[in-house]
Parts: structure tokens; sequence; C-alpha cells
């Protein structure tokens, strides 16, 4: 007991009695949390569909659809700014527009209500062209459905029927979201599910091989949204910039937020003058002060990369939507070295630094100190970028030629 007194006493001399309030609270509220069932470990996928694996990779054999198709997008409810949906949606749009019919069919572990769901689509994505059912509906009418995650893979498999052609979006390796477990298990394997698997970028076909021993059967490149993401044009002709944007998603790990915490920190201390702008998740209880944006539209965040001078993006698996929008507004964006960001994105005017606190943060000042910040900017927002109509494009004939089972389905790049 006074060992532990004298170390109260020592913490509240060296950072105030604040702070040991907190960590009091903080540890009372763990303690009182693990006494409770809400801390008992839940499944993101309903148990009844964790079912046999032979039994769902029994897709069996859909005859030849072609022309206009009835088609399934199997997702979770999203919520705004959610990018992987949004790219998700992207390719729903692109079959519609090719004159395809779409539904998207939510799933939610605990509900099958979709009416709160709908009216955010609605309100977020409102030129998505798609009714909105509960996966629980079933698929019956559909042609074809596509999953997007390990959760829809498995919802989609264990409602497919064998007329049905199924596939799966894989924007990312999931397994690496997680610890080797349960979770980890399920996400691999659901790749082995009988879909006919469509990654984005090359970064999922080279891990797919090296961890499972297969490869999608198709890809399609990643892209950017270039009709949203420019070089703005300023009242007075300049385009005068300051600052870093950072996008904050504290619960995504691979997202590296406690990592870029402690770069912009530094930073801080570095260039005290420059502004620092937070968006996606509000943030609070930094050492240093910064602008809360929350959650913004397309067109809001182009405004913010214009005002800008560099980006902190930050990832571990693949990469994320936000260094190729930054690189249209003419921002830099500053990456964590890694393979798999390297093998989509190979933009000369992108910052590379190790994954430290230090580098990072010398990297983002490197970034504001350059001469001629506005010319940089101009260069950076004129170079040619892949759009996602490109994208759409070989996603859809990958749908098209499999559903009409066309001889050698195109391995695209």
């Amino acid at each position: 007991m006074i060992n532990v007194m004298g170390r109260i006493l020592g913490q509240a001399r060296k950072d105030g009695w604040g702070s040991v309030a907190a960590k009091v609270l903080q540890r009372t509220a763990g303690k009182a949390l693990e006494n409770l069932a809400f801390t008992e470990p839940t499944l993101p996928v309903r148990p009844e569909d964790i079912v046999d694996f032979d039994v769902l990779c029994a897709a069996g054999n859909p005859r030849p659809r072609t022309g206009s198709l009835d088609v399934g997008w199997v997702c979770t409810p999203p919520g705004p700014g959610s990018g992987g949906h949004t790219t998700f949606f992207r390719m729903v749009q692109g079959m519609a527009d090719r004159g395809h019919r779409c539904t998207l069919f939510l799933y939610d572990r605990n509900s099958d209500e979709v009416s709160r769901h709908t009216s955010t689509i609605r309100q977020f994505w409102p030129d998505l062209d798609a009714h909105v059912r509960s996966v629980t509906e079933g698929f019956e009418g559909m042609d074809a459905v596509v999953a997007s995650s390990w959760p829809t893979a498995y919802a989609a498999a264990a409602r497919r029927g064998p007329d049905i052609h199924s596939f799966y979006f894989i924007q990312d390796y999931e397994p690496y979201f997680y610890p080797r477990g349960t979770l980890y298990w399920l996400a691999e394997n659901s790749y082995r599910l009988g879909f006919t698997n469509i990654g984005l970028g090359e970064m999922i076909t080279a891990v797919m091989k090296a961890e499972t021993g297969q490869e999608p059967a198709a890809s399609v490149p990643f892209a950017c949204d270039t009709a949203t993401y420019r070089l703005l044009e300023t009242k007075d002709g300049k385009n005068t910039r300051q600052g870093v944007v950072y996008y904050a998603k504290r619960a995504v790990d691979r997202r590296g937020y406690l990592l870029a915490k402690l770069a912009l920190e530094q930073f801080h201390a570095m260039h005290p003058e420059q502004e620092i702008h937070v968006y996606g998740d509000r943030i609070s209880g930094w050492s240093i002060p910064v602008h809360n944006h929350g959650n913004l539209s397309p067109a809001a965040l182009n405004e913010l990369y214009n005002r800008t001078i560099t980006g902190l993006a930050i990832s571990f698996t693949n990469i994320s939507l936000v260094p190729e929008e930054l690189l249209a507004a003419g921002n830099v964006p500053v990456l964590n070295e890694s393979p798999f960001a390297a093998q989509v994105l190979s933009d000369p005017d992108v910052l590379w630094s190790p994954a430290i606190p230090r580098r990072l943060a010398e990297t983002l000042a490197e970034a504001v100190e350059a001469p001629d910040i506005s010319g940089r900017a101009a260069r950076i927002a004129q170079r040619q970028r892949l759009d996602w109509s490109a994208s759409r494009e070989c996603f859809a004939a990958v749908l098209e030629s499999v559903c009409a089972k066309e001889p050698g389905s195109p391995r695209l790049p």
C-alpha cells in the first residue's frame, strides 16, 4: 500500500493530480467493463452464416446470362465518408450506367431494418442508382451477387442459389486487419468460398498469392476521382497554401492513427506556424492545437487539400484513397514506406518516410520548407491520373464476361 501511494504521489508531482484522476477513472471503467457481458467478444458475422466450407463452395453451375442483368451488391451499412463503400458504390454505378439493374443488400449482424441506412446512402451518395434491401430477404431474381468484405462474403455464400453467379470485390487483404486467430482465419477463408475474386490494385494479387497460394481471377486498377479532386483557381490567381492535413481513423489501426499523432506533435515543434487540419474522426486530448473538421463532403475536402501544403497518409495494408486525391489537388502526400503502397503508387511527387515519428515529422517539414510551393502544386496537379471510370469499365467487363461464360475471361491490369 505504501508503495502504491508513493507511486501516486510521484506521478502527481510530475504530471499533476488531473493525470492521476484520469488514470484512476480509466482503470476503474476498464475493470467495470470486464465484469459486464458487453465485453464478451462478438463476431462481425451472424453465426448461422459460418457453415461448412464444402457447402459454401458448392456454388453450383449457373447458366449463362447476357444482356441487362439483375445484380445484387452485398455490403455492410455505410457511414458518412466511408472510403471502402465509396469505391464499392463506384462499381455499382458503373454497372447501372451500362443498363444493368442494381440492388444493394445490406448485411447488418444485429438488425434487418434498412430504412435508416437507406437515408444515409441517399444523403451521402445521392447519385447511386440502386434499390436497397436487407440481405435476409434473399437473392431471388438476381443473376449475380457481389460481396464487398469478408463478412458479406459469408452472408452471400450462405444465401446464394446454385444458379447465381457470385463475385467478391476485394479492396484490401482483410486478414491483416486482425492478429492471428479466429477473425484472421475467417477472413482468409472468405477467399476460398467459390466466388470469382476481383482485386483492387496489384497489392491484392501479390499478397493473396504469397499468403494463400491463389490469385484473384482479375484485378482492376486503383484510380482517383479526377472530377472532384483538382487544382482550384483562386480569386487573386495565386494558390497560397499553408499547413498540413491528416485523415484520422482512431479505431482503424492499419491507418496508423497513433503513429500519426506522434509525428504531427513532433512536426508542430519544428513548425509551430503551420496549422494542422484533421478530418474524419474528431480528435481530442492532443498536446498541440489542431483544426477539427469532422467528416467533409468531397468538394469541401478538395478545398481543404487546396489550402494546405502537404498531407500525412499512413497505411500498413493496401493504400487508401487519400494519396491520389491529395496529388490531384496539388498537395504533397507523405507516406510511410511500405511495399504494399509502393506496388500501387509510383508517383514521383510522393514523399516516402520510414514509419518512425521523427522521420515522418522531418518529411512533413521538408514538404513545407520547399521553395515555390504554389508552382510545385500546379505541376503536381497537372499530371495525368487514371480516373475511376477506367476501373468501372474493367470491373464491368469481368462481371459481364463471367456471367456470359465467355471463354478466357479477361485478366485485366
